[in-house]
């Protein structure tokens, strides 16, 4: 005869107390030193220097190696004055849409893609701030582990202490991945365009910023039908804030202008595809405002 009644059912209920319990407390201790290992890293020197080679650019040419291959990185520096405020603009909407509210983290962009993927039982949305994705490309790399995570938290966390906004985004705009072995605006404007950064027009801005979800499987040349629907996303938001003009609008999307008529962007946003945070990007946010002027 089984069990019956709240005796029974609190017998059985037990073991799975016993082993939310032991999950919190392994949870917690790891947390701890995640947070131990975050204050290790050299945060501070950001504001003063940055990196000849990142996390991220040594393991690419790790991984390189181990096929056979030798990488050269390019990456050329330049002052946050000298990246186009259509790029900036752009990378914002399509990145961090939230960058000068936040502290670090995005809770807003975190609960709603613990949401997808619970609802898809995979991980298929990615919440990473800029500020995030600079930690992780400077000091600790991609690889796909809860401790990288929960240090890439803290670190970012840390950044938003040490360096003021325009420094986090000047150091993310430089070191950021665009493709193979190119690192940064000035490296991927001239890869790509044959032009510094400074001279990106709106088509090349909002291009970059939408292979930013993975520059090294989607191209900035030859534009998938998903890149091309982000490109029209990002463009009809900037266009909407009046970032950019009509004109603009119309040559951010590729579309010839043919007669007086211009284009329109969508009324209502298009959700973009989303990828997982294994690669370098987060979602473009839900709101189509912003709280603060975007630089």
């Amino acid at each position: 005869m089984s069990e019956a009644g709240p005796l029974g059912r609190s017998r059985v209920g037990r073991p799975i107390v016993v082993i939310l319990a032991a999950l919190l407390v392994v949870f917690t201790a790891l947390a701890v030193w995640c947070g131990f290992r975050a204050r290790q890293y050299p945060v501070a020197q950001l504001a003063r220097t940055a990196p000849r080679r990142t996390a991220l650019m040594n393991q690419r040419i790790a991984e390189a190696a181990r096929s056979g291959r030798t990488l050269e990185i390019d990456q050329r520096w330049v002052p946050y004055e000298r990246v186009s405020p259509l790029l900036r603009r752009a990378v914002l909407v399509a990145e961090d849409d939230a960058f000068f509210e936040h502290g670090g983290l995005d809770w807003n962009e975190i609960n709603a893609s613990m949401r997808r993927n619970l609802e898809r039982r995979r991980v298929v949305r990615g919440g990473s701030t800029i500020t995030q994705q600079l930690a992780r490309n400077v000091f600790l790399g991609d690889q796909r582990t809860i401790t990288r995570k929960l240090t890439e938290a803290f670190l970012a966390i840390r950044m938003e202490q040490a360096l003021d906004k325009r420094r986090i985004f000047e150091l993310y705009l430089n070191l950021i991945e665009w493709g193979d072995g190119i690192y940064g605006a000035e490296a991927a404007a001239w890869r790509y365009f044959g032009v510094p950064a400074a001279a990106l027009d709106a088509r090349q801005s909002v291009l970059l910023a939408a292979v930013i979800i993975n520059p090294r499987r989607f191209s900035v040349l030859a534009p998938s039908r998903r890149i091309e629907r982000r490109v029209l996303m990002i463009a009809g938001r900037l266009h909407r804030r009046g970032a950019l003009d009509d004109i603009q609008y119309v040559q951010a999307i590729g579309t010839p202008v043919a007669s007086d008529t211009v284009p329109q962007p969508p009324a209502e946003p298009i959700e973009l595809p989303l990828v997982a945070d294994a690669v370098v990007g987060a979602p473009v946010a839900d709101s189509d405002t912003v709280a603060a002027p975007i630089p």
